[in-house]
């Protein structure tokens, strides 16, 4: 959260073709109007990415980008580059969307130019870690254009006293397919590359603080004696274990969660019951934190409710994981809930057409669900209607306009929305059906994105091949959308490590100027800075006083025993 965000004090852009430096909060499209700054003046805390976008003059078809080094008081900090491509919308996720080009995939610098008549700029992100030395870094952003022009943008990196932890504070769980993603890549979906490629995505849903559930949805192997499971969970550990024992990441970094898998060899109930406590069993010595959930069928209708109530029955009798059930707080399915997961719409009144069938506060459920349920939510096509393009009814649209929302086509504002959100209303997790589904059908995830009436719903990714980024090796191509994620994650980070410092309220009053509920969000870039910026001055103060800055200074409360 930036102390001082120089790129959001509007400076009027001048007409010599120098660099533009603008808030990571702006979607820079073709021919927008931008103000910004000529230099980057980026805060992070440590722990932290931040990341700023730097728009270059002209059309460039060729742009070299040496390393960014920001040298200080301690290690040097080396900022990651990417050039942000377009994605061509065809029809709008809703009339807060638009067709034509809109900024999300971000490519290594290298990667060829399709159409350099689009803007282009550089995502540039600045990650701080834990043990990095508070202070000022700097350093400057060189840039050859066409092999003619030679640009210099001057970086001020601020790291802040502060340390958000590794592991995200609010679980999250989002799904990822092995089976889709060598589908978008042309491989063999049982392949070593194949199996190197799932681990690249989930690393970079890690790195973004989002855990994940499916992966390569393969069940360990298990045979049974005796009424009791015995289970080979070599491969699953191989694939598991470094997502769940924070060995993967420099950080520690750890999964929040992770999904139970089903085991078609656990053909009667009490080999299904035996399967499950075994898997339980196995977390408990591999004393794995990480939330173990079987995820019962998704939204069930009417005629699956006697299989969501077996389901539950089942993992309940086996102990020890819980049971997560897609829906609002109506019927005898809550009853059968350990995560009560509802969509976002369900949370949040709202005049005109309903968009959810049961409306509940997160006090409000907690009131009428089993002690100990948690209460969890999700994005559908209900944040921006399940159909595709404006509505024809101005109440419809309404409706489901202005949500929180995923789609590349709506408002840095709205990506980012979640976190402050979670904070505010109290919920306990986010679920997300898939980050890669868009890989599994058969369109060009590159030219068309359009699923369940929005741009982007279920794929935060795009395949990197060779052919497409003129490499030797397939690579995940994260999304402008996935930093806008963990920039929301993050804000939840410094809300609520502001809040178990002692300053609570201010904390909410924060966050809600800019969240009033799931669909009144402030659009300005600008305020949202301004908000960042006074809880970042609150968070210095708060810290220089805190028994954690007293003893090292490394310690969020959550680390400290």
């Amino acid at each position: 959260m930036g102390a001082e965000w120089a790129w959001v004090v509007m400076a009027a852009m001048a007409a010599t073709p120098e660099a533009v430096v603008v808030s990571p909060l702006v979607k820079v499209r073709p021919g927008a109007s931008l103000q910004g700054a000529r230099q980057a003046r980026v805060s992070v805390a440590r722990g932290e990415c931040e990341g700023v976008q730097v728009v270059l003059p002209g059309t460039v078809r060729q742009l070299k980008v040496p390393s960014l080094l920001l040298k200080g008081p301690g290690a040097p900090l080396r900022a990651a580059l990417w050039r942000e491509g377009y994605l061509d919308v065809a029809v709008p996720s809703n009339a807060q969307g638009a067709t034509g080009p809109w900024p999300d995939p971000l490519l290594p610098v290298s990667a060829p130019v399709s159409n350099p008549d689009l803007p282009a700029v550089l995502y540039v992100e600045v990650c701080a870690p834990e043990g990095q030395k508070p202070g000022t870094y700097r350093g400057k952003l060189r840039a050859s254009l066409d092999s003619r022009e030679q640009l210099s943008v001057p970086f001020t990196v601020e790291v802040q006293p502060f340390v958000l932890p590794a592991t995200a504070s609010l679980p999250t769980s989002f799904g990822i397919s092995q089976l889709s993603i060598a589908r978008g890549h042309g491989l063999n979906a049982e392949s070593s590359e194949a199996r190197a490629l799932l681990r690249a995505y989930a690393r970079l849903l890690l790195e973004h603080r989002v855990s994940a559930h499916g992966m390569s949805m393969s069940p360990p192997p298990v045979r049974f004696e005796d009424g009791r499971a015995v289970v080979d969970w070599r491969e699953y550990d191989a694939e598991m274990a470094p997502f769940l024992d924070g060995s993967l990441l420099p950080s520690g970094a750890r999964f929040t969660t992770t999904d139970l898998r089903d085991n078609k060899k656990a053909s009667t109930e009490a080999e299904r019951v035996a399967y499950y406590r075994a898997f339980v069993e196995h977390f408990r010595q591999k004393d794995w934190p990480a939330q173990l959930f079987f995820y019962a069928k998704d939204e069930p209708k009417p005629q699956d409710v006697p299989l969501v109530l077996t389901q539950s029955r089942r993992v309940r009798e086996a102990g020890g994981a819980r049971v997560l059930i897609t829906t609002p707080l109506e019927g005898e399915l809550p009853d059968a809930a350990d995560i009560l997961a509802p969509t976002l719409n369900c949370f949040f009144p709202r005049p005109g057409p309903a968009t959810c069938r049961a409306i509940h506060t997160v006090t409000e459920l907690r009131k009428q669900l089993r002690p100990g349920t948690q209460v969890w939510w999700y994005q559908s096509c209900n944040s921006h209607g399940c159909n595709g393009g404006a509505s024809t009814e101005a109440a419809q649209e309404r409706a489901y306009s202005g949500w929180a929302s995923y789609m590349v086509d709506h408002s840095a504002m709205l990506n980012r929305a979640m976190g402050p959100l979670a904070f505010v209303s109290g919920v306990d997790g986010e679920l997300y059906f898939d980050t890669v589904f868009a890989y599994n059908t058969k369109k060009d995830p590159w030219k068309d994105l359009f699923e369940f009436g929005g741009n982007g719903d279920g794929t935060f990714f795009y395949p990197g091949t060779p052919e497409r980024l003129g490499d030797s090796r397939h690579q995940p191509v994260p999304s402008l959308r996935l930093k806008h994620l963990r920039d929301g994650l993050e804000d939840f980070e410094y809300l609520r490590l502001l809040s178990r410092l002692g300053d609570e309220k201010f904390a909410r009053d924060a966050a809600r100027q800019l969240v009033r509920s799931g669909w009144d969000i402030r659009q300005d870039a600008r305020e949202w800075a301004q908000v960042r910026q006074v809880v970042t001055a609150r968070l210095r103060q708060r810290w220089s006083t805190s028994e954690f800055a007293k003893r090292s200074g490394r310690h969020t409360p959550e680390s400290t025993p």
